[in-house]
């Protein structure tokens, strides 16, 4: 027993010494890091102020290239900004997953000791009596019944530290789960900080193509506003599993519809559904037919939350469950998964928190049962969720609103994500106009 015990310790510290080196490690490489957020920050604040500035001017072609320039920038310093977050969270994350793996080899070393004292306290308790009986005087009786005592003792202490460490591993495993979740959230920070990007450079091309760069083609093209809420209406979105499509002005029906019924702000539904799926267009690239076994429901979603509501959903809907796409979990650098996938439809709900939904959505639809693939009912639980997060028509609730519709609560870390959809709504509020 001596040998075991020395051979525990022997191993929980040299685990402890190898996570204790890589946490000083770490911990210097946070600071680096958090001073280099502060850095960017501050340039950000600045091009964000320039640009406030630079759009109350008068509105002229250099003007205009001159504020999606600032917006280029700016959205570069955020996707640096995105991706040192994710360099730190992910040092959080490997601190703790060595701290999980020391616990759980921890855990098993304490199983076995503990499988170990209570053989030899039925090996003991066998024949206690016979030795007792045999016992040669007071001496050796007390002798005997003391290490019996010891043994079972030895179990008791083994019990309390098992117990201690199973409240400590559930500690850790749940901070890890946050940690990951922080880790998918900025992925896709970063998937849509790179996706503004790129449209911002589109529209610079093509205003410049269009133009030729001329003042007096810029001011024609933006005096036709006639011709601008035609384009705005006629723009086509094609809807999930239907073969059917809506232009931008039944979409906007769809989501007064939606605010009429709620309260909520239609240009605020209207960027929610835009930031979530392009308004229905890109509901999820796994679980699709012919998709390998990895992009499956089954792989994909997480089982103890989202697995067993996804059959109730599809079943009751009537949907293939193997072949009705939903989202994948986003990927590091090196293709590991983080996080789980699994939202469904143009609003994005995982099967979990749609089925604290979908009898709401029924309710104010009529409908027999909610349906998160169908795009009216997309933007009435949208709605649902936004006003029950604060959306009151305001610009500071309907942002906390959205930061919560993200990332479940009013977590700053993650505010490009309330403050894009602000800026999406604004757009919006003002194509609703146009129309």
């Amino acid at each position: 027993m001596k040998i075991k015990k020395i051979f525990l310790f022997i191993i929980i510290f040299g685990l402890f010494l190898a996570s204790s080196n890589y946490v000083f490690a770490a911990d210097e490489t946070q600071d680096q890091l958090e001073q280099e957020l502060k850095d960017i920050q501050v340039q950000i604040d600045q091009l964000t102020k320039d640009l406030s500035q630079t759009q109350s001017q008068k509105v002229t072609l250099a003007n205009k290239i001159k504020q999606l320039q600032a917006k280029q920038k700016t959205l570069n310093l955020q996707v640096q900004q995105t991706s040192l977050k994710l360099k730190k969270i992910t040092g959080q994350l490997t601190v703790t997953e060595r701290s999980v793996e020391a616990s759980l080899v921890k855990q098993k070393i304490l199983k076995s000791q503990i499988l170990d004292f209570i053989h030899q306290i039925n090996n003991s308790s066998d024949n206690l009596l016979v030795q007792l009986a045999s016992a040669k005087g007071l001496t050796d009786l007390y002798i005997r019944t003391r290490q019996y005592s010891e043994i079972t003792n030895a179990l008791g202490g083994v019990l309390k530290e098992h117990r201690q460490l199973v409240v400590e591993l559930g500690i850790k495993q749940d901070k890890l789960e946050n940690q990951k979740s922080e880790a998918d959230n900025l992925l896709k920070i970063s998937a849509i900080q790179k996706g503004d990007l790129n449209e911002s450079l589109t529209e610079q091309n093509t205003l410049l193509v269009e133009t030729k760069g001329l003042e007096s083609n810029y001011q024609v093209a933006i005096s036709n506003s006639k011709k601008r809420a035609a384009e705005i209406k006629n723009r086509i979105y094609e809807l999930f599993n239907t073969g059917k499509q809506i232009d931008f002005g039944q979409a906007v029906e769809i989501a007064k519809t939606a605010g009429n019924l709620s309260g909520v702000r239609p240009a605020l539904l209207l960027a929610i559904l835009t930031q979530e799926s392009n308004l229905g267009k890109n509901v999820g690239t796994c679980n699709r037919a012919g998709d390998p076994k990895e992009k499956s429901w089954k792989v994909i979603m997480k089982p103890t939350r989202d697995q067993e509501p996804f059959k109730q959903i599809t079943d009751d809907l009537g949907l293939p469950i193997d072949t009705t796409p939903v989202s994948c979990p986003m990927r590091d650098k090196k293709g590991k998964q983080v996080g789980w996938g699994g939202a469904m439809g143009p609003a994005q709900f995982i099967p979990s928190t749609w089925m604290g939904y979908k009898n709401k959505v029924a309710t104010l639809s009529g409908k027999g049962t909610a349906n998160p693939w169908d795009i009216r009912d997309a933007f009435l639980a949208s709605a649902i969720k936004l006003k029950s997060d604060g959306a009151d028509g305001t610009q500071d609730g309907e942002w906390k609103a959205a930061l919560k519709y993200f990332a479940g609560s009013v977590n700053y870390t993650f505010r490009f994500y309330a403050d894009n959809v602000m800026a999406t709504a604004k757009k919006y509020q003002t194509d609703i106009d146009s129309l």
